[in-house]
C-alpha cells in the first residue's frame, strides 16, 4: 500500500521522535540522580509523577483546542519545551528544580501529541492504521535510542552531556517548523474528510457521533497498561542494578532494547489488528503480559530479563496502534481529544501511580514491587474483556 503524502507523515514521525528521545531518557536519567544526588525510590517516583502526572490533566485539553482548529505550531512548541527542559536538568542539583523542568517536559509532550495524531490523520487519508504505525515508530525510536544516548554523553561529560538535547530540539523544531505549511496543504488536500472514521476538523462526517460508554471501557484499559509501562520505565533499571547487582549500563539498556523491540512490536501489532480486529489484538497483548511479567518478577535472572524484552515490547507496544484507533473510533466526533488520551496520556496517566509504587518499594523491596506490577498485568489483561466491538469503524 501506498500512503498519501507520506513525506509529510515522516515529517511528524521526525517530530514525534524528537519529543519522545527525551522522554525516553529521563528514566535513564533516574539512577544518575540516585547515585549522585542520595535520591530515594520515593524521590524518582515524584519525579516520574512531575513528568506524567500534569501531563495527564492538561493533553486532553490540548486535544480539544486540536479538535476546534489547526494548531501546527503547537508541534513545534511541544518539541522547543520537551528538549529544552531536558537539557537543564543536568545543570540542577536540588530536587525540587529537577521536578520542575520534570513538569515543563510533560508539559511539552502533552502539547505535541494531540495535534500531531490529528495532523497524521488529516494526511493519511483512509490508511489510518498504517500511518498511526508509521508515527508511532518515531515515538518508540526516541524511547529506544533515548536510553543509549543519555548514559553514553553522561558516562562522556557528566550529568551536563544533557546540553545535547537543547541542540537537537532546536534542529528537529526547525525542520518541522519550516514544513508546516506544507503539511497543512497536504492534510487538506488528503481527502481524508471523505472517510466517516477519519474527518477532518474542518469538514466532520455527518454519520460521525461518540460512544462514551465504549471509551471509558477503553480508558480503563489504558490506565492499567500506562500503570505498566510506567513501572517499566521507572523501575527496571534499578531492579536490574540494586536486585540482581548489574552495572548502571546494563540496567538502562533494557529500556533501550524494550524501546527498539517496540518499533517492530509496534507494526506487528498493526498487522494483527488489520488482520484480526483492534479488540481482540488489545486482549492478545495484554494476556501475554501476564506471563512476561511474571517471569521478570520471579526468574532472579538478568539473562531472563533480557530474553523476556522482546515479547514485553509485544505486550505493551503492540496495543499502541490498536489503542489509538479505537479511541477515535469511539469518539470520531473528537479525534483530537480522543488522540489526547490515547496517543498521549495512556504513556503519561501511570504517573499518577508511580508515587504509590516509589513509596512501596521503599517499604518492602523493589522485589515486591515487581510482584505487585504481576497484578497490575492481571487486571490489565481482563480490562480488555469489557471493550465492545462495535464502534463507528469496521473490524475492531
Amino acid at each position: 500500500m501506498h500512503l498519501p503524502n507520506q513525506k509529510y507523515l515522516y515529517l511528524l514521525c521526525l517530530g514525534h521522535f524528537s519529543v519522545d528521545i527525551n522522554s525516553g531518557s529521563l528514566p535513564a536519567l533516574l539512577p544518575f540522580f540516585v547515585s549522585n544526588y542520595g535520591m530515594n525510590y520515593a524521590d524518582i517516583a515524584g519525579i516520574m509523577f512531575g513528568y506524567s502526572f500534569l501531563s495527564s490533566l492538561v493533553q486532553p485539553a490540548f486535544g480539544y483546542l486540536a479538535d476546534k482548529g489547526s494548531r501546527q505550531w503547537f508541534m513545534v512548541l511541544g518539541i522547543l519545551m520537551t528538549s529544552l527542559a531536558f537539557a537543564v536538568l543536568g545543570f540542577v542539583q536540588s530536587y525540587w528544580s529537577i521536578f520542575a523542568f520534570a513538569v515543563i517536559m510533560g508539559i511539552g509532550s502533552s502539547i505535541f501529541h494531540p495535534e500531531g495524531a490529528r495532523n497524521v490523520t488529516a494526511v493519511s487519508g483512509r490508511e489510518k492504521g498504517k500511518a498511526v504505525s508509521i508515527f508511532s515508530v518515531g515515538g518508540n525510536a526516541g524511547f529506544g535510542l533515548g536510553p543509549l544516548l543519555i548514559v553514553f554523553l553522561v558516562s562522556l561529560f557528566g550529568m551536563r552531556g544533557t546540553l545535547f538535547y537543547a541542540g537537537m530540539g532546536l534542529v528537529l523544531a526547525g525542520i518541522l517548523g519550516i514544513s508546516i505549511p506544507a503539511i497543512r496543504r497536504a492534510g487538506q488536500s488528503s481527502g481524508a474528510a471523505d472517510d466517516p472514521a477519519v474527518h477532518s476538523v474542518e469538514t466532520p462526517a455527518p454519520a460521525a457521533k461518540n460512544d462514551w460508554s465504549a471509551f471509558a471501557k477503553l480508558f480503563l484499559s489504558i490506565f492499567f497498561c500506562s500503570t505498566l509501562m510506567t513501572g517499566i520505565n521507572s523501575f527496571l533499571p534499578m531492579y536490574c542494578i540494586q536486585a540482581l547487582g548489574t552495572s548502571e549500563a546494563v540496567g538502562s539498556a533494557t529500556l533501550s532494547i524494550f524501546a527498539l523491540m517496540g518499533i517492530a512490536a509496534t507494526l506487528i501489532g498493526g498487522w494483527l489488528a488489520d488482520r484480526h480486529g483492534y479488540v481482540n489484538t488489545m486482549r492478545l497483548c495484554c494476556w501475554v503480559a501476564v506471563p512476561v511479567f511474571a517471569a521478570i518478577a520471579f526468574s532472579g535472572s538478568i539473562y531472563a530479563i533480557y530474553a523476556m524484552l522482546i515479547p514485553l515490547s509485544l505486550a505493551l507496544r503492540g496495543q499502541y496502534s490498536s489503542t489509538v484507533v479505537l479511541g477515535q473510533s469511539y469518539l470520531s466526533k473528537n479525534i483530537g481529544f480522543a488522540s489526547g488520551i490515547t496517543l498521549g496520556v495512556s504513556f503519561s496517566i501511570g504517573g499518577i501511580i508511580v508515587p504509590f509504587l516509589g513509596h512501596y518499594a521503599d517499604a518492602f523491596g523493589i522485589q515486591a514491587l515487581f510482584t505487585l506490577l504481576v497484578v497490575f498485568s492481571v487486571l490489565g489483561a481482563l480490562a480488555t474483556m469489557l471493550l465492545p466491538k462495535h464502534s463507528n469503524a469496521q473490524n475492531l
